[in-house]
């Protein structure tokens, strides 16, 4: 679901392992730490605000011509950026570091502060513990029949469409699937569009807010800010809706949901209303937005190169025979797994991530001044020519085990590292795996006139509008 291993390996497991430990956290500042470069670019009075608002991704990618540490000028605040694997683990890994900076600030209206992606410290362990056991490994198989049942559903709508608008058939059967799986009710059904015009709208919103810090002027009545406003409250009135409906039903399914309504805080009182509304809007922000831009740059895969697309049928039908896809089949189709960890190097959801610094420290021997944010992009360390031969190109037999022990620590980090690893990763593996082994089987996919598969960059990053023609194989 949320998005930081090393040298995974997909082909032999439904998701590319994690790592959670690795290089040592740094224990404080060297005698003597340099001031790192200032990255070019910059513009006089703006300084890279303005390039990390228009071409976010290129700039990024060029950071590393300039050093594995460099200063950004976001207006009038410095802002640190990592560009090598080693320090991005080291950042991930680092107790130096929380949560934090202008990404997770832009993120507060919509995920508040009592939500799992935004705390810290012993609260954000607690909650973790509350909410993991909806993603142990032995409790995914049960979500299996869910999975596949929406997955064979989107075959079943698309067979009689003309065009598939894969923006909102992605967000909508990522919507169902979290809704389902993990609070186990239909709260969802009519309200998919609801929220994916939502989060469309937030997500876009929340990025200029990061980059283009314009403060008191995002309240001011203008059409953006209304749009944007009107979007957020209804994400929340609908998530107090799930909470309502939930408790005027009186049951208490074995669910993420039910969890969290039981769940006690460190006195063993119920936790509160707010963070258990926070904690539901994390939820289902992260297996929605995140899931279905996956969703979306995996369709984009598919109707991009249709040889992969063939390869998987080819592994379904080795694997499944004549029968349906279920979710049994997910640890068998290697290369199926091997095409989605490929697209999320190429494609990353999560493409930019923050982090505040708790204490003066050091970064590869550069210094880190205390309550300084620091970024990085799993974008540009995925796409990184030192880490990868061919780094354009899209190969997923480079993760075979033979090459994936080719690939530097940290280089590949699709779901993080440390404590903040997204609970979420075999659940959300096994999820894309089923829906692209089944559409993959039924539908040869080419894009139609109007399509647009320019990349869309707000928090998270997916085709800007991709419109295919599903053909019946």
């Amino acid at each position: 679901m949320t998005v930081e291993p090393s040298s995974p390996s997909p082909a032999s497991s439904p998701s590319p392992p994690t790592l959670d430990q690795g290089v040592p956290a740094p224990s404080g500042p060297p005698a003597d730490p340099r001031v790192p470069p200032l990255a070019a670019g910059g513009l006089p009075g703006l300084g890279h605000g303005w390039k990390l608002a228009r071409d976010p991704l290129g700039l990024l990618s060029r950071l590393r011509d300039d050093g594995d540490v460099v200063r950004l000028r976001l207006g009038p605040k410095t802002v640190y950026a990592v560009t090598t694997p080693e320090l991005t683990g080291a950042l991930a890994l680092s107790t130096d570091y929380h949560i934090g900076g202008a990404l997770w600030e832009s993120l507060e209206g919509l995920l508040g502060r009592q939500g799992v992606a935004t705390t810290n410290g012993p609260l954000h362990r607690r909650q973790r513990r509350a909410i993991q056991p909806a993603f142990r490994l032995d409790a995914i198989p049960g979500y299996g029949p869910i999975m596949a049942e929406e997955a064979h559903a989107l075959v079943e709508r698309w067979g009689s469409r003309e065009t598939v608008d894969a923006t909102s058939e992605a967000f909508r059967v990522a919507v169902r699937v979290v809704a389902r799986c993990l609070m186990r009710g239909g709260y969802m059904d009519a309200h998919a569009d609801r929220i994916c015009a939502a989060l469309t709208t937030l997500f876009s919103g929340m990025y200029q807010r990061m980059v283009v810090p314009l403060g008191p002027l995002y309240r001011l009545p203008l059409p953006a800010n209304r749009e944007f406003n009107r979007a957020l409250a209804d994400l929340h009135l609908l998530v107090d809706e799930i909470i309502a409906d939930r408790r005027a039903s009186g049951q208490k399914p074995d669910d993420l949901l039910t969890a969290l309504l039981e769940a006690k805080d460190e006195n063993g009182e119920p936790i509160g209303e707010q963070e258990i509304h926070d904690q539901v809007v994390a939820i289902v922000t992260a297996g929605s937005e995140t899931v279905g831009s996956m969703v979306m740059s995996l369709l984009h895969v598919l109707a991009d190169h249709p040889e992969q697309a063939d390869k998987i049928r080819d592994e379904v039908k080795t694997v499944v025979g004549d029968r349906r896809m279920a979710f049994e089949d997910v640890r068998k189709l290697t290369h199926t797994a091997n095409v989605i960890v490929e697209a999320m190097r190429l494609r990353p959801a999560v493409w930019i991530l923050t982090r505040r610094a708790v204490a003066d420290t050091e970064l590869g021997g550069y210094r880190i001044p205390a309550g300084s944010d620091v970024v990085y992009s799993p974008y540009a360390i995925q796409r990184d020519p030192r880490s990868y031969r061919r780094h354009e190109a899209f190969d997923p037999d480079r993760w075979l085990p033979e090459r994936s022990k080719d690939v530097p620590k940290y280089a590949m980090a699709p779901f993080g590292v440390g404590n903040r690893k997204c609970p979420g990763d075999h659940f959300s593996m096994a999820e894309l795996t089923l829906i692209v082994g089944v559409v993959a089987s039924a539908f040869r996919f080419e894009q139609v006139p109007g399509s647009d598969d320019g990349p869309r960059i707000g928090i998270t990053l997916r085709p800007r509008r991709l419109l295919l023609r599903a053909v019946p194989r």
